[in-house]
């Protein structure tokens, strides 16, 4: 048996004095005052000395435990301000402080899910922009890379947490949401309608680019016809303000009117020689050179609407440097002809290479984002000033008195807007020539309001006129409120106002085409004049609701 300790004995020191000890020194952290044991080793009147409560402990900077809210000041505890603390090294930063504990206390599973998306956000940037199909080797090798990322969310191991489990769902999810845009991007309707075009520009490269291999320069009007229908179907495409699709736009009307420029250039531009071999030993070179860079101008083209497969914009490049280092190291004797002539086959050569550069240029963003281009904005401008001009003429009844303020000013808006320099971009081109067209509607709905003003005013002069006359002039009064709706329409194509708009031209059209001049010369020609101003508001009607955008 075990025997009993006296009363009043010592107790030989172990975990419950231990314990006491622990408890003494929380009583003084918390600001209390712990009591001393009684030398009997119990409290009097209690037993034993009671154990105290846990509580949460953290380790501080100062020495031995301190629970959690011992770590701020009683101000931070309470929601007021923190006054000296705020800021300083013991009152420890709450956002710097809890990052680096945050940073200290991640588990691995989640450094590593951190790290795989930082890598798929760069791969997004890239996702974005691309504009090729999904035969091309760029799309590939994302496609290849996104699927590596998605392998490695896969492998992290969660050990069953379930906020391990949550962050690498969201991973996956946004991997597999960009390989489904990358999918889009190369598969959209529109991208392929951009590749269907340019196909034909390949195949129309493919008939005609013949004479250029054998180093002439005959070009057929059928050859710059189809060249110029390509790229005003091109500028048409609507991008919807996506990027992908404007890239892929641009990128290839840059090629399509690359090639253009060049069979212009070549036809039109004739050089001021070539001198003949029995003018001197280095003329014959330099006509021998001259053979080639007509050669390389067909290289070109066909590495430019990819239907070459033998050559390289390298090796054309190298080519083209060639070139020059051989009519540099002729000696012209210092006879000033052949130095010009020279120098003109050194010019078209540059000229050619220039156009090597056109990749890196279409990958640029400022060139196929025109939101921010200056002749853009300019036309922007223009357009605004005249749509301020075009509300003041449909609010006021009696406009007479505006026509002739108003029409000069729109003359000085074409005046600017000829001014703008679309550069070498067609989309630009195409914008202006718009703002030019809405121009003119508004000069020509003046025009046709004064006109028949003045047939109001003189009576008399109308009534002795010719009735087919009467009947165009008939007419064109129900042009004349026709085209005031179709200025101030704002809808699109699926409106029931377009259908009706459309439908009362076309049965103007129609009322012209019955009526017979009978020989009446004036008659035809106002009949004439009528077709056509009834013909161009269709078009402008169209203009305005093809959702066309730069």
């Amino acid at each position: 048996m075990r025997k009993r300790r006296r009363r009043g004995g010592r107790q030989p020191p172990g975990r419950n004095t231990r314990a006491a000890a622990i408890s003494r020194r929380r009583l003084a952290l918390y600001g209390g005052v712990a009591k001393a044991r009684p030398p009997g080793g119990r409290c009097r009147g209690r037993g034993r000395v009671p154990r105290p409560r846990r509580s949460r402990l953290r380790r501080g900077a100062g020495p031995g435990l301190l629970p959690f809210a011992a770590a701020r000041p009683v101000a931070q505890r309470r929601g007021r301000a923190a006054g000296p603390w705020a800021g300083t090294a013991g009152g420890s930063s709450e956002t710097g402080g809890k990052k680096r504990m945050d940073m200290g206390n991640q588990h691995p599973s989640i450094k590593r899910l951190h790290e795989i998306q930082k890598e798929v956000k760069e791969i997004e940037q890239q996702v974005v922009v691309f504009s090729g199909l999904s035969t091309d080797k760029d799309y590939k090798k994302l496609e290849r890379s996104l699927t590596k990322q998605l392998f490695e969310i896969d492998s992290v191991d969660t050990e069953g947490k379930g906020d391990i489990q949550q962050a690498r769902k969201r991973a996956a999810q946004e991997t597999e949401r960009l390989l489904k845009e990358l999918e889009q991007n190369a598969n959209h309707p529109r991208r392929l309608e951009i590749e269907a075009i340019f196909k034909e520009a390949q195949s129309l490269v493919e008939r005609e680019i013949t004479p250029f291999y054998k180093g002439g320069n005959c070009i057929s009007d059928e050859f710059e016809e189809g060249i110029q229908d390509i790229v005003l179907r091109l500028t048409q495409v609507k991008t919807g303000g996506k990027v992908s699709l404007r890239k892929a736009r641009y990128r290839t009307l840059t090629k399509v009117c690359a090639v253009q420029e060049i069979i212009e250039s070549c036809v039109k531009q004739q050089l001021s020689l070539p001198l003949s071999n029995d003018a001197h030993p280095s003329v014959s070179k330099i006509n021998s050179v001259m053979c080639e860079v007509n050669k390389a101008r067909g290289t070109l083209i066909s590495l430019l609407m990819g239907v070459s497969s033998n050559d390289t914009c390298r090796h054309l490049s190298c080519v083209l440097t060639g070139l020059i280092a051989d009519l540099d190291a002729l000696d012209v004797c210092g006879r000033t002809e052949i130095r010009n002539y020279r120098k003109e086959v050194v010019e078209e050569i540059n000229k050619l290479q220039k156009y090597l550069d056109l990749e890196e240029e279409g990958n640029s963003t400022h060139a196929y984002d025109l939101a921010q281009n200056q002749s853009i904005l300019k036309i922007e401008e223009i357009r605004k000033k005249m749509k301020e001009v075009n509300a003041l003429l449909l609010k006021t009844e009696n406009a007479s008195d505006l026509y002739l303020g108003s029409k000069a000013e729109l003359q000085g808006l074409i005046a600017r807007l000829d001014e703008v320099s679309p550069g070498k971009n067609p989309c630009i081109r195409e914008a202006r020539r718009r703002a030019v067209i809405e121009v003119q509607t508004l000069i020509t709905y003046i025009d046709l309001k004064e006109a028949l003003e003045k047939r109001q005013m003189y009576p008399e002069q109308t009534a002795a006129e010719h009735q087919s006359y009467k009947a165009v002039w008939n007419v064109l009064g129900n042009l004349s409120q026709i085209q005031q709706e179709v200025i101030s329409f704002d809808g699109n194509r699926t409106d029931k106002n377009y259908m009706r708009l459309e439908e009362l031209l076309t049965k103007q059209l129609l009322a012209l085409d019955a009526v017979d001049p009978q020989g009446d010369e004036r008659c035809k020609a106002a009949r004439k004049q009528a077709v056509k101003l009834a013909q161009n508001i269709l078009y402008y009607l169209d203009m305005k609701t093809d959702e066309w955008e730069y």
